[in-house]
C-alpha cells in the first residue's frame, strides 16, 4: 500500500515481437502510459512541484501557471491537485477535447489559444506580472532531473545495463535529456536517439522547434542521431502497436517507434528501447485510430 504519488515510475520495459525480423536485436517500448496521469509526464510534473515546494520557491497560497501540448498538464493538474495547489493550464485550440476535460475533471483552470508558441508567450507573461508561478518545464532543470532519478535508471535495470539504443520523441527533450545523461554515464556507447517531425507534418507530443522557441533544457550534444519523422509513418505505427502488440498509445509514440524500426534494421545486434509516451483513450476524438 502507499499514495498515488508512490505509483509514479516502475512502469514494464514490454517486449515488441511482431516487427522482428532478426532475433538479435531485440526492440522495448517503456510502458509510460500505465502512470498514474496516464504518460511520461507524471515523472517531471511530480519533480518540478515537489522541488519547487521543498526550495520554498512557491507554497501553498502560490498560483502556478503552465503552457502545455497536453500530457505535462494532465500530469500537473493531478499533481497540483494533490499538493491542494491552484493551477491555469494554457493549450493549444487543436488539442482534443479529452485532454481539456481531464485537466478540468482534475480542478485545473484551462485557457486556450492559437498554438503553443502563443500559449508559452501567455504563460511567461503572466508569470511576470508576480502574481502566478510559471513551472517552465521548457527551462526548467527538475523536468530532466526526473528522468535521471527514475526512467533512465529502470531502463538500465531492467535490460540489465545491456541497453545499446535509446529512442524518444522530442517536445520539451526533458526525458531524452535526463535519460541520456544517466545511460551514456553508465555507458558512453549507448545510442542516444531523438525524433522530431518532418517540416510538413503535425505530430502531438513531438516538436519540431523555431530556433527562438528551443527548450533551455535542450543540449544536442547529448543527442547522437535526430530522425525526422513524416505524420504518415507516425500515424500508421501508432494503429499497428495497438492492433498487433496491443500497445494502445498516442502518435508520438508512433513516430518513436517507427524511429527505432529504422535503427533496428541498420543493425545486426542490439537491444533498442523507445518511450511509449501516454495512453491512446486521450486522442480518441480525433482519427488517428479511424
Amino acid at each position: 500500500m502507499g499514495k498515488l504519488i508512490d505509483a509514479i515510475g516502475n512502469t514494464p520495459l514490454v517486449e515488441i515481437t511482431s516487427f522482428r525480423d532478426n532475433p538479435k536485436v531485440k526492440i522495448f517500448a517503456k510502458m509510460e502510459g500505465n502512470n498514474p496521469a496516464g504518460s511520461v509526464k507524471d515523472r517531471a510534473a511530480l519533480n518540478m512541484i515537489r522541488s519547487a515546494l521543498e526550495r520554498g520557491e512557491i507554497t501553498k497560497e502560490s498560483r502556478l501557471i503552465e503552457a502545455t501540448s497536453g500530457n505535462t498538464g494532465i500530469a500537473l493538474a493531478m499533481i497540483a491537485g494533490l499538493y491542494g495547489l491552484e493551477l491555469e493550464l494554457v493549450m493549444p485550440s487543436t488539442s482534443t477535447r479529452e485532454r481539456t476535460l481531464t485537466m478540468e475533471a482534475y480542478g485545473a483552470k484551462v485557457t486556450l489559444l492559437d498554438n503553443m508558441e502563443t500559449c508559452r508567450d501567455y504563460a511567461e507573461e503572466k508569470a511576470a506580472s508576480g502574481d502566478y508561478y510559471i513551472l517552465n518545464q521548457f527551462a526548467n532543470p527538475d523536468n530532466y532531473k526526473a528522468h535521471i532519478k527514475s526512467t533512465g535508471p529502470e531502463i538500465w535495470r531492467d535490460t540489465e545495463g545491456k541497453i545499446t539504443h535509446f529512442v524518444s520523441a522530442m517536445g520539451t527533450t526533458g526525458t531524452i535529456m535526463g535519460c541520456s545523461m544517466f545511460l551514456k554515464d553508465k555507458n558512453p556507447s549507448i545510442q542516444i536517439v531523438g525524433c522530431q517531425p518532418t517540416e510538413e507534418s503535425s505530430i502531438p507530443g513531438i516538436r519540431r522547434w523555431p530556433a527562438a522557441y528551443l527548450p533551455k533544457i535542450f543540449d544536442a550534444s547529448r543527442v547522437d542521431r535526430v530522425i525526422d519523422i513524416a505524420q504518415q509513418d507516425a500515424v500508421k505505427r501508432t494503429r499497428e502497436l495497438v492492433r498487433q502488440e496491443g500497445i494502445f498509445a498516442g502518435m508520438s509514440t508512433g513516430g518513436a517507434f517507427h524511429a527505432a524500426l529504422q535503427v533496428a534494421n541498420e543493425i545486426d545486434e542490439g537491444i533498442l528501447v523507445f518511450v511509449a509516451c501516454d495512453r491512446g483513450d486521450r486522442y480518441l476524438s480525433s482519427d488517428l485510430f479511424g
